[in-house]
């Protein structure tokens, strides 16, 4: 079977517009959860968020481009220029049939939905901006990468709630693996900061007040005190290449992404179930051929919901056994938020820097233990730690389980 080699890495967060801001600020701990400012509603009890700070899209897209995205897409550009930046590719007319984009996302382009919404309903509107739906579709981010640099390969958008950026990547590397390219750029975008998504979710009761000492320390993963997640949204992608395609041109190999698996519960629509996210774990090891006590480090799902974080607790006991008191687990949403279906593709990128620089970055804002969350969780400092091997986990709304293994280059 063909093996995945990931060249290049790109991201766009709540900790800063690129790689080196995202990974300075996880290993510093430093959260990007602040007061709220992309929406000033006086009905929404929500005050906080991990919003992108400091982007300005005319650095990757003309003004007739940023027309026609909304700001998913242009996040999923800007991330998509610097990955493939990173992994030196240049796509001429032959190659560019044989390279592809996989993007995921969760809501889509509900900036532009809930804006197109407000002028027909709240204002009366009888028009729409003609731009309205190429803003709206969930595959404009796949679309706009495409084009932007000539990708003429299988070009596929997934929506799988917070599993679609890795979902979208472990299908990717599947479509490497089989043959049918070499090359694909792939990750998750989402932008779901609106007034109609951040009243949804408040509807849910699952977002996190913000604590007394101020936002930053809102998102809190496995400790004993967490309340609930807190919005993200951002781009996280990655270039993934075939493995001897990329050794013949000389390409930077910052990991090898070696095992994929994806499951469903079948079970219910919004409560994480156990053994169908334990099989996803297993097949992941099982296809990189990685033995459970080979995995030192565990980017979890870690959203800092009660029952969430207790759930994949029990889930990394029923698949690690004795190994999992060793494995160091941190959640870095306690970071960069939950960037919804972009969170997946930002934590592959933190788990491959994690392998690739020897440092785990560690789980911010863990103020007390659980009894029932009782592992290793990196609290609050990074540490310094070779791994040879991780996993990234997402766990989605609908029941639906995605998992990656990347594997150190040796």
């Amino acid at each position: 079977m063909r093996r995945v080699a990931i060249t290049g890495l790109g991201s766009v967060s709540a900790l800063g517009i690129g790689v080196p801001a995202f990974w300075d600020s996880l290993i510093a701990a430093r959260s990007g959860v602040r007061w709220l400012t992309l929406i000033q509603s006086p009905t929404a009890s929500t005050r906080i968020a991990a919003e992108v700070q400091g982007f300005e899209p005319q650095r990757w897209m003309s003004e007739d481009k940023q027309s026609l995205m909304d700001r998913f897409a242009q996040f999923a550009v800007a991330a998509a220029s610097e990955a493939i930046g990173d992994a030196g590719l240049d796509f001429n007319q032959d190659q560019s049939y044989r390279a592809g984009v996989s993007i995921g996302t969760g809501s889509g382009g509900a900036g532009a939905e809930d804006d197109a919404y407000l002028r027909l309903y709240r204002d009366g509107a009888t028009r729409l901006h003609p731009f309205t739906i190429p803003r709206l579709m969930y595959n404009s981010a796949t679309a706009h990468v495409g084009m932007m640099f000539g990708l003429r390969g299988p070009s596929l958008c997934y929506s799988t709630a917070c599993a679609s950026g890795t979902h979208a990547i472990g299908e990717a590397a599947e479509i490497i693996r089989s043959g049918r390219a070499d090359v694909m750029v792939a990750g998750g975008a989402d932008a779901p900061i609106s007034e109609g998504v951040v009243k949804a979710w408040e509807a849910m009761r699952v977002l996190a007040p913000s604590p007394p000492a101020g936002p930053a320390g809102a998102c809190r993963p496995f400790s004993r005190d967490r309340r609930g997640i807190v919005l993200g949204e951002g781009a996280g992608i990655v270039v993934l290449e075939e493995w001897e395609h990329a050794r013949a041109r000389g390409a930077h190999i910052h990991a090898e992404l070696a095992g994929y698996g994806a499951t469903a519960d079948a079970g219910h629509i919004t409560q994480p179930g156990v053994e169908s996210p334990a099989r996803a774990i297993t097949l992941a090891l099982a296809q990189a051929r990685l033995m459970p006590d080979a995995v030192g480090y565990v980017n979890a799902h870690g959203t800092a919901t009660p029952l969430n974080d207790e759930t994949e607790t029990t889930i990394l006991k029923r698949v690690f056994g004795a190994h999992a008191s060793k494995l160091a687990i941190s959640s870095t949403k306690s970071m960069h938020g939950h960037a919804m279906g972009a969170s997946g593709a930002l934590e592959l990128v933190a788990t491959v820097l994690a392998i690739e620089r020897s440092t785990l970055p560690p789980t911010a804002n863990y103020t007390e233990p659980d009894p029932a969350c009782d592992l290793d969780y990196v609290p609050n400092h990074a540490r310094d730690q070779a791994v040879d091997a991780a996993i990234s986990n997402s766990f989605a709304f609908g029941g639906l389980n995605a998992v990656l293994a990347v594997r150190r280059v040796g």
